[in-house]
């Protein structure tokens, strides 16, 4: 029965242009989960201010993004997916639970300390606060399980800690999220510096393989991955560049590491090079033709920003209602 499902909970910032890491790591593994789970998929916007933001650039992203998961398979029917702006008990779950939250835990957070270095111009409240959001955007939809990457994995925790904290004064209030251990995809590295994650906000614009790439430049840019001299195609540690493209290869193709291994026994590692962007424009091709062909449908795309921003809302006001009315503040007068 569908009121029997789980809860699962994911945000995606609509802040630069998604990879195929985050498609092939993420997005495509998505598709098949709400026959288990009540999904929530939210554009984080209210996170991306975080950081100075053109405005008109942000509002064309998040379209850009909630666009990108219905055409990546995420049916807006059986998904919930909208906005945080529209879903006012985001900021207010949020304000609610700083109150419950204490400084030294905040300044724990590693993520704090890796931005306030990097925006040194601009560390503001919000950035400090930033994971008390994350954890209102988690436990306003009761969700039961959160797919979270290795470096979001502080912040669940410290969620975990501000539930069990309110639970313990209020009675049992909110569920306790876990980390989604389900299935996992692929983890795409960098194509510059095989050692680091494939990320949308690398400088480097080699680096990185954006889902709303042409094919000529995702074949440039696989021609110019970084590599090793030895020209074997073998998938080892101390050869980090061809195992990311193997990763990739695999990923795209269904194939294993050994028939990865015998295709291209004996040849080099440029047409390997080749071979790897090839698979990779003809999984992108029906994704980007979607987008276009969803582009066009204003109509369309806005039903589901109006439809799906009411659900979320329906389901969060009774959440927040809760809560307001354990901490004490005065029920509404109806």
């Amino acid at each position: 029965m569908a009121d029997e499902k789980k809860t699962l909970f994911s945000g995606m910032q609509a802040t630069g242009n998604l990879t195929l890491g985050n498609y092939l790591g993420a997005l495509k593994n998505w598709v098949s989960l709400n026959e288990d789970y009540e999904c929530y998929y939210c554009v984080v916007d209210e996170h991306s201010i975080t950081v100075r933001q053109n405005p008109a650039e942000l509002r064309q992203r998040a379209r850009a993004l909630l666009t990108l998961y219905i055409a990546a398979g995420l049916d807006p029917e059986k998904n919930c997916i909208y906005y945080q702006s529209h879903v006012s008990g985001h900021a207010e779950l949020a304000w609610i639970l700083n109150c419950y939250t204490y400084m030294g835990e905040l300044q724990r957070m590693t993520q704090f300390k890796d931005k306030s270095a990097k925006h040194a111009d601009n560390i503001n409240a919000g950035l400090f606060t930033y994971p008390v959001l994350m954890a209102a955007d988690i436990l306003l939809f009761q969700a039961d399980v959160v797919p979270v990457g290795i470096d979001q994995m502080q912040h669940l925790e410290l969620t975990r800690d501000i539930a069990q904290r309110f639970n313990g004064i209020y009675g049992d209030v909110f569920k306790i999220p876990e980390a989604y251990l389900g299935k996992v995809g692929a983890k795409i590295m960098s194509l510059q510096d095989p050692t680091k994650k494939m990320s949308k906000s690398d400088e480097n614009l080699n680096a990185s393989i954006y889902l709303m790439d042409d094919p000529d430049t995702i074949i440039r840019k696989f021609k110019r991955a970084v590599t090793d001299s030895d020209n074997e195609i073998r998938y080892a540690a101390e050869k980090p560049g061809i195992s990311n493209l193997i990763d990739i290869y695999r990923a795209t193709t269904g194939k294993s590491v050994e028939e990865v291994e015998k295709e291209f026994a004996g040849k080099g590692y440029g047409d390997f090079k080749l071979a790897v962007g090839e698979s990779v424009v003809d999984v992108l091709k029906p994704l980007q033709d979607r987008v276009a062909e969803l582009s066009k449908d204003k109509a369309y795309i806005d039903s589901i920003i109006k439809n799906n921003g009411e659900r979320a809302n329906y389901v969060a006001n009774k959440t927040l209602r809760k809560v307001q009315k354990k901490i004490g503040f005065p029920e509404r007068i109806r």
